[in-house]
């Protein structure tokens, strides 16, 4: 106020004061935002309409009026106002639930529906946009040839002339727009007062009287029997059809985007793209209705243009003709279809009826110029924020802005290269139809992203502009489509056809953005429906799939045991990665990073990552194995590796790893164990700071802290990833525990990698073998418990108890035959596996109270010692897995 109101009086005070208070009341905003409101209305609403007013409006709607007649042309205009205003609301409701930013259309979608159909969408309404600027470029060379061959000035020929002068206004234009958006706004300003000026001009005509040169080419002024006989259609010629007509005019009504285009130079774009979109519809909608209407009103079809084709008195031949009963004979013209004027044939008919022929000239004139101008900078603007996206690649050199309002020149001169290609075809009524289709495309994904964003009930889809229904864009959406296959149903292949290759693309591709699409929000509601569903489906044998809980620890530290669980779940069953992480904050940052969901989408292993907290390695894999999954959507079997430094490690940490497996087998999950010759971790420990990394399942000691890196993980290759030659898969099924040890090997074959690997299965049998035990004996005695003659048999029990991984003579006796069973277990799989490319082997099942943990880790790492392969250990829950046992 106190800038607004310096040196005036105190009686100018009050009065701008009273004047503004009003404003307010009247326009329903605070005072800082009705500069803003001012310079939104211009940019948006007058661009909008000026780029709707082009070519079509002065040069063809008289024509498609004298094919159509009136009331089908109304049908058509309304037809199209209808697809547009509800393309209107859909663009203002997505508009108005966030911050809009450049882009405009491509913006958008692509922040609503993603961007696998915003990047293919921006890219067509870019290309559409480009040839709208040699439609309405041609348009003006058009009316610069037909003014040339009047006053007999031809440079080549009617068609070169048309090219020639197209090329040369283009290139003006790209002069303007790269000169930046203060010289192309005031150009427009310009442009619409002008087109102001020509249709008060054209009113004006209508309504002074015909002089007799006008009647000779077809204008009476308002006359009933006009209007009554130009309200029906008469077709003539190869797009004599209603869709041949709207094929033509559509592109007339496609520029209710130029507002939303510039988004980037909107200072309040949430309030000026629904107000200024809806409104240019609104006129635009309604002075296409008035001229439709008033040039049917008073213009015949066909006249000749000839002074002397008066009806005479003494005249007795049969005139044909509307213009009969006002004295004028074109009878001959109409029957060798040779009528210059009329609006069947003259396409500067509206020039021809204005009180001042230039005006209508200069409307057209600022009609196609400033049309043409405004889709020269609302392409590459688009196309601009596509390329900053990086969803494509090689385009991102037309990326670059320049100037403080970032502008893309060099997107400016590839609209003019597309354009100057067009202008070459010189003819409009077939450039016309090839636009349709594309903008046709486009708004049926604008209505679709309202209608999607709106089905998927986000709390995020929350658009402060509430005159929209979800329905009506649906509505919007398929009637878009309908007309594009009734206009041209080949263009339309063609323009879907694109749609997906780039769609296509864009999904194979998978670009690392998140914009909080609908389509985000829809996969969300399907899949927690389907894992809801799925609680009234009851299990069955034919549809069981091993749903993985990997104890894996960092991912990155442990690879060869994600890739080959990989193999099993690939694109058929859960898999989840999971790292028990102690107390530590550090540690409890790294266990709940997300770079170990990146490693993994990096790696491409299709996934779940969990992290959880816990004072010892047993309590948190009891938390996974009880909590893990989401209803049905459960792991049903534990992978873990294999504790390598069992023999070395203390009596404890064996006892806790045995105890794992138990709580697994309580649980009722199928384990398996990975043991490989040169060991499963691959992470590297940070020794200058004093740390070990985190203790997980091949090293179960108490979890200790690690040092945080920010670094990448490095992706590094397991034989697991490589093709496998024409090996075998040797598996030894010992006990029938339900089949996962037979399932796993086929769902291992189904993989290219492993395709060429025969299953072998063996079963036990009775074999006279070597019975090499000292080595297990030598092992053994270092968990055994000690005890001395003097010791009293009563004082066994309790320090048993203290120390339940200790192994006593009675356990050994009592389990020796299971032990010499392994050491003759491991003793045939170095004969006959040793050249396999994995070995598969039942677990041995040492009972709780029966056997030691420690007894037991034993006879696992004698199963399992010094062989070449892989070995995975299987032991399944009892539940039948395998189509053998169904019924």
């Amino acid at each position: 106020m106190s800038t607004s109101l310096a040196g005036s009086s105190a009686a100018d005070k009050k009065a701008l004061q009273r004047v503004i208070n009003t404003a307010q009341k009247i326009i329903g905003c605070p005072l800082p935002l009705l500069q803003d409101i001012a310079h939104t209305c211009y940019l948006s609403r007058i661009r909008c309409m000026l780029n709707i007013w082009g070519v079509i409006l002065f040069l063809r709607l008289p024509w498609i009026t004298a094919q159509a007649g009136i009331g089908l042309t109304w049908v058509i205009i309304l037809l199209s106002s209808c697809i547009t205003g509800i393309t209107g609301l859909s663009t203002s409701a997505i508009a108005t639930n966030g911050k809009v930013k450049g882009g405009g259309t491509y913006f958008l979608i692509s922040r609503s529906l993603g961007p696998e159909l915003g990047g293919s969408i921006g890219l067509i309404f870019a290309f559409a946009n480009a040839v709208a600027v040699a439609m309405h470029t041609v348009g003006f060379a058009e009316t610069v040839r037909d003014l040339m061959f009047e006053n007999g000035a031809v440079m080549v020929d009617a068609t070169n002339d048309i090219r020639i002068i197209g090329i040369i206004t283009v290139t003006c234009l790209l002069g303007i727009s790269m000169a930046g958006m203060a010289w192309e706004s005031k150009a427009q300003i310009l442009f619409f007062l002008v087109i102001m000026v020509s249709f008060a001009s054209y009113i004006v005509g209508t309504i002074i009287p015909a002089s007799t040169q006008k009647q000779a080419k077809g204008f009476f002024s308002y006359k009933a029997d006009i209007f009554a006989a130009n309200f029906v259609p008469k077709w003539h010629g190869p797009d004599g059809s209603f869709f041949g007509m709207f094929s033509i005019f559509f592109p007339s009504a496609t520029g209710i985007l130029a507002g939303a285009n510039i988004s980037g130079d909107l200072k309040n774009p949430t309030v000026a793209i629904p107000r200024g979109t809806m409104m240019a519809i609104f006129w635009t909608t309604m002075s296409y209705l008035i001229i439709s209407a008033t040039i049917g009103s008073c213009v015949v079809r066909d006249a000749s243009g000839m002074l002397n084709d008066t009806l005479l008195p003494s005249s007795s031949g049969v005139c044909v003709g509307d213009a009969c009963q006002y004295g004028w004979d074109f009878t001959d013209c109409i029957h060798n279809k040779s009528c210059a004027y009329g609006i069947s044939n003259y396409y500067q008919s509206m020039s021809m009826v204005s009180a001042f022929a230039p005006l209508i000239t200069a409307g057209i004139f600022g009609a196609t110029l400033s049309s043409a101008l405004a889709c020269l900078v609302s392409a590459p603007k688009v196309f601009q924020c596509l390329c900053k996206d990086k969803l494509y690649p090689f385009i991102g050199f037309f990326g670059k802005g320049y100037g403080k309002n970032d502008e893309p020149l060099r997107g400016y001169l590839l609209t003019y290269i597309i354009a100057a290609c067009f202008i070459l075809i010189a003819e409009l009524n077939t450039i016309a139809p090839i636009i349709s289709n594309f903008f046709l495309c486009s708004y049926a994904l604008i209505n679709f992203s309202c209608f999607h964003a709106s089905i998927t009930n986000s709390p995020g889809w929350r658009p402060s502009f509430r005159f929209y229904s979800k329905w009506l864009s649906l509505l919007g959406s398929v009637c878009s489509v309908v007309i594009m296959f009734l206009l041209t149903w080949w263009a339309a292949l063609i323009a879907f056809g694109v749609v997906f290759v780039l769609l296509g693309y864009t999904l194979y591709k998978k670009p690392a953005v998140n914009w909080g699409s609908s389509v985000q929000a829809s996969s969300y509601n399907i899949a927690l429906n389907q894992c809801v569903g799925l609680n009234h489906v009851e299990d069955h044998v034919k549809n069981y799939r091993p749903q993985c809980l990997v104890l894996t620890g960092p991912p990155s530290s442990r690879p060869a045991l994600v890739d080959l669980v990989a193999c099993f779940t690939k694109g058929l069953s859960l898999m989840m990665c999971c790292n028990v992480a102690g107390p530590s904050p550090s540690v409890v940052e790294k266990a709940s990073s997300d770079r170990h969901v990146t490693w993994l989408n990096q790696r491409k292993v299709r996934s779940f990552y969990r992290g959880v907290v816990a004072t010892d390695l047993g309590s948190g894999v009891n938390m996974l194995l009880q909590a893990a999954g989401l209803g049905r959507i459960r792991p049903n079997v534990l992978l873990m590796g294999f504790k390598k430094d069992c023999r070395s490690d203390t009596p404890q940490a064996a006892h806790n790893y045995i105890g794992i497996l138990h709580d697994a087998f309580d649980l009722q999950y199928g384990v398996c164990i990975l043991r490989m010759k040169e060991g499963l971790d691959v992470s590297h420990t940070s020794q200058s700071h004093g740390k070990k990394s985190i203790n997980t399942i091949s090293a179960p000691s108490p979890i200790q802290t690690t040092s945080i890196s920010i670094e990448p993980e490095p992706q590094t290759s397991t034989v697991f990833q490589k093709k496998q030659e024409k090996k075998t898969i040797d598996v030894y099924w010992l006990s029938d525990d339900g089949g996962l040890t037979l399932l796993l090997p086929y769902l291992l074959t189904r993989r290219k990698r492993w395709a060429r690997c025969k299953v072998r299965v063996f079963v036990g049998g009775e074999t006279a073998l070597r019975l090499l035990v000292r080595h297990f004996e030598n092992t053994v005695g270092r968990f055994r418990l000690d005890t001395s003659p003097k010791q009293d048999s009563d004082s066994e029990p309790p320090r048993q108890q203290e120390e339940p991984w200790m192994i006593t003579d009675q356990d050994l006796e009592r389990n020796q035959a299971k032990s010499l069973r392994q050491i003759r277990l491991n003793e045939v799989l170095q004969d006959y596996s040793r050249d396999a490319a994995l070995i598969i082997i039942t677990m041995p099942v040492g009972r709780r109270g029966v056997c030691p943990n420690t007894l037991y880790l034993l006879w696992l790492d004698a199963l399992s010692r010094d062989l070449r392969p892989p070995v995975l250990m299987v032991r399944g829950n009892h539940e039948n897995v395998l189509t053998f046992y169904c019924q």
